[in-house]
């Protein structure tokens, strides 16, 4: 399968007192939230082509019988499109270009949905189960949820937080939130299975960076409990010279295709009352590799848009279960 092959090979703070300020004074010097419009500029601001770095380290170990893994730098070229924008709602989907035995392939990677004063948010449950939270007025106001879908544009994580200003630097961050494992882990079956972690967006001017703090966690004796401390810094750096028309082409292939997938897991989120699929190790869900060819077929002329629909469509009703089941 291309895109199992070619996926797997293309994905193998330090804060200074300003002047006349003292440490402590600085690290309290929060901003009120931002303007409503100032926040929607910072969302939008991510979209654009960009050499990406991905910089992930497991640091302290909460178990006496655990050794973090060594420290894994990777990166690549990602095109980030706006495609969807609604006042206050905002997606983006990131496209990741790469070269493999002299061509050019497009991965569709991860989409990540903002929506400014949400009434709820898709949350990650426990394996293979994501579940919407009610949020209260006092929990939404003034704040954007983040969601974050997987390749398949099935749920990932979903998180709430405010844009502020610290220390003169803007940024977003969410409040805890449960992940599944990412693939760079869970391909190595670790005695973790979960993340709780703290999500964090600032706007560079070169680009922006993808910031979090994970607490790797796993079920002892009956109990989640911490294993291993993870920081990931993801730095998207403004930059042409890769061919992001390829990504365009492969989004203008496909975007109907990807909007009814993006129709039918929101159809199944409000009537299964949540989405249950199982998670596989190397694509996210058991369906995503399926997915995602279909989709390579649409792009190639091989099927047509309205039968790849429909036969997304019965895969992904089929893979997927009601709340209690």
């Amino acid at each position: 399968m291309k895109h199992h092959f070619i996926r797997a090979a293309a994905l193998a703070w330090l804060v200074i007192p300003a002047a006349g300020m003292s440490a402590a004074a600085q690290t309290t010097t929060t901003a009120p939230v931002a303007s409503y419009e100032v926040d929607r500029a910072d969302i939008l601001a991510m979209a654009g082509n960009y050499k990406v770095r991905f910089d992930m380290q497991e640091s302290t170990a909460w178990r006496a019988d655990y050794t973090p893994i060594e420290a894994k730098v990777s990166g690549g070229h990602e095109s980030v499109r706006v495609i969807e924008d609604s006042g206050r709602r905002i997606s983006l989907q990131h496209l990741l270009v790469i070269e493999h035995e002299g061509k050019t392939h497009v991965i569709k990677h991860w989409r990540q949905d903002w929506e400014y004063e949400p009434a709820r948010v898709l949350v990650y449950s426990g394996p293979d189960s994501w579940t919407w939270r009610a949020l209260s007025d006092a929990e939404r106001k003034g704040k954007w949820s983040q969601t974050v879908w997987q390749v398949d544009d099935s749920p990932r994580y979903g998180g709430v937080g405010a844009w502020t200003t610290v220390g003169g630097v803007r940024r977003w961050e969410s409040d805890g939130t449960w992940r599944p494992l990412a693939r760079r882990d869970a391909v190595r079956g670790p005695v973790y299975d979960r993340y709780y972690g703290i999500n964090r967006h600032q706007i560079a001017p070169a680009g922006w960076i993808h910031w979090q703090d994970n607490i790797k966690m796993g079920e002892f004796d009956g109990a989640l409990k911490p294993v291993v401390q993870e920081y990931v810094l993801n730095s998207y750096t403004r930059f042409e010279a890769y061919p992001s028309k390829a990504a365009d082409d492969y989004w203008a292939a496909t975007k109907g295709y990807w909007a009814a997938i993006r129709a039918e897991w929101t159809r199944i989120g409000d009537a299964k009352n949540g989405i249950r699929i199982t998670e596989a190790a190397e694509a996210g869900t058991v369906i995503a590799s399926r997915l995602l060819e279909i989709a390579d077929e649409v792009q190639s002329g091989k099927i047509k848009e309205a039968d790849a629909i429909r036969t997304a469509r019965a895969l992904m009703d089929q893979a997927t279960r009601a709340a209690g089941q």
